[in-house]
């Protein structure tokens, strides 16, 4: 099994900046490689909907609401992925989940792959 769990979340006032850290963790064995990692958000009464995803590449995706705003890295040693977020606005505010796609973990007699797994979410609030 993948753990993800997101920290970094929180309280910031319009303009201001916050950065969400999101690991990836094996529950038994190791993970391998993680084919992409990304960040999602939902709002009060809205659907989950893009971020940002970093599949390694060295063209990360933005959805054009945090372009130019949000930058997402990634540790790839670490199975860890961030999103740095700048010049926060209230619209900001949403639940953040951590994404990984293409994740292959076990031991190297057994391997599994998983299509996708989410963390729980961490809470960002943008006071206006």
């Amino acid at each position: 099994q993948v753990q993800l769990v997101e920290s970094g979340g929180g309280l910031a006032q319009a303009g201001g900046s916050l950065k969400l850290s999101c690991t990836a963790s094996a529950t038994s064995g190791k993970i391998f490689s993680i084919t992409e990692m990304g960040w999602y958000r939902q709002a009060p009464g809205n659907e989950r909907e893009f971020v940002a995803t970093d599949s390694g590449d060295g063209y990360p995706q933005y959805a054009e609401s945090v372009t130019g705003r949000f930058i997402i890295s990634r540790d790839k040693l670490k199975n860890e992925v961030y999103l740095q977020m700048s010049d926060l606005k209230p619209e900001d505010t949403a639940v953040y989940y951590c994404s990984a796609k293409g994740v292959a973990v076990g031991t190297l007699s057994a391997i599994d792959t998983y299509s996708e797994r989410w963390g729980q979410g961490t809470l960002v609030t943008v006071a206006s």
